[in-house]
């Protein structure tokens, strides 16, 4: 496969996942009010989905790597279609939570193999390059995602913007089936083998640059997904924006985020992946700390709280493809495991955050501002202190 083929393919795989959050985050007031359920009820559709998302990784991972990632890839997004055409029709909201956990479950194939497949093809260098390309690619259907998804909900219903998921992934399908050709040249067929799998996730998880950087990758995550469970609460429930105008709230968050892709492209040019993880983290933690002094101050425009907002997702766009190649890097015969334990801890730390920021804070603005300030921190520890510690103990 070209190199553009490889971007676009992969920006569509990665893309799955804004998809499958960001278009129905518009309507998730309007979910609580049809279905008679709480927020914190009808916020578990998307904590579950990226909980089962995380878990399920586990085994999509050394499948992937037993048999390749074109027949993964394949059953992975029959069961997704499946599950996300399931979630239109459902009466109540236990089976909307249940069609998201089948449907998160089936999302751990594509986006496992997304992060497998750049490993398969580049060498690490060159693979965070690709990354970054590709979640530029992520960015824009995440701008995409948002505002369709309000103008499906406004005339359609909340229903239909679910059924839209099924609609992207049926296409993902085929795309995949016509256009795809097997990026794993050399299956392991002892990949599945009990006595080899726990060790094997061992000494992956023990490796210190697959610890710095899945945690860098993960707490970054876990400042978006609060962003994502909280935001709609707080401009359409507290600051009372209508739908379209919130979906236009996630537009320039997309926006902030593909521009942190592009910024990430230039400084890899320029600098090592160490170097440029410090300075994301940096960006992360003026944005978090910002973000909680403007809600300190009891600021209450949209614009006050989204500046900083926009900077910890410029950062977010550095964090990421640094984060998520630099995880896999030491493992090129076993990249589909490597990602899927990477995966499994990001959505794992995700679903903690969120519990803790639910149960926590009952105020929507302080959620969401003590959230990302909490993540940002992290972000900014991991990058200057795990990270550089990790690839001075690679070097010798």
């Amino acid at each position: 496969m070209s190199d553009a083929r490889v971007v676009i393919m992969l920006s569509l795989l990665l893309g799955i996942q804004p998809v499958s959050t960001d278009l129905y985050l518009p309507t998730l007031p309007a979910i609580s009010a049809s279905l008679g359920s709480p927020a914190a009820q009808t916020q578990l559709t998307l904590s579950a989905l990226l909980l089962a998302f995380g878990t399920s990784q586990l085994l999509w991972g050394p499948l992937s790597d037993r048999f390749g990632r074109r027949p993964i890839l394949l059953a992975g997004l029959a069961a997704y279609v499946l599950c996300a055409f399931a979630s239109a029709f459902v009466p109540g909201i236990e089976w909307l939570i249940a069609a998201r956990v089948g449907q998160g479950i089936a999302l751990g194939a594509p986006v496992m193999c997304g992060r497998a497949i750049v490993r398969d093809l580049y060498p690490p260098a060159s693979g965070a390059r690709v990354m970054s390309r590709a979640l530029t690619g992520l960015g824009v259907l995440a701008c995409l995602s948002a505002p369709l998804g309000a103008l499906v909900a406004e005339i359609f219903g909340w229903r239909a913007a679910l059924a839209v998921t099924g609609v992207f992934g049926l296409g993902l399908w085929v795309l995949v089936w016509r256009r795809f050709e097997e990026s794993l040249a050399h299956p392991d067929p002892a990949a599945l083998a009990l006595p080899r799998l726990l060790p094997g996730w061992l000494s992956i998880v023990r490796h210190p640059e697959f610890r710095a950087y899945a945690l860098l990758a993960s707490a970054s995550y876990c400042g978006l997904f609060v962003i994502l469970a909280v935001s709609s609460f707080v401009f359409i429930g507290e600051l009372g924006l209508g739908r379209q105008q919130y979906g236009l709230v996630l537009l320039s968050n997309a926006i902030a985020y593909i521009g942190g892709t592009i910024l990430c492209r230039r400084l890899l040019h320029r600098m090592s992946v160490a170097r440029a993880v410090a300075v994301g983290g940096l960006m992360a933690l003026a944005g978090g700390l910002g973000l909680l002094a403007v809600a300190a101050s009891g600021a209450r425009v949209p614009l006050a709280l989204m500046l900083p907002i926009w900077c910890y997702m410029v950062a977010h766009g550095v964090s990421q493809p640094c984060g998520q190649t630099g995880a896999i890097a030491p493992f090129p015969r076993a990249a589909g495991t490597a990602s899927a334990l990477s995966g499994c801890l990001m959505m794992a730390l995700a679903f903690g955050v969120g519990a803790w920021v639910g149960s926590r804070f009952s105020d929507p603005i302080a959620a969401l501002s003590w959230g990302v300030a909490t993540c940002s921190v992290c972000i900014a520890l991991v990058a200057w202190g795990l990270v550089p510690r990790a690839v001075a103990r690679a070097a010798t």
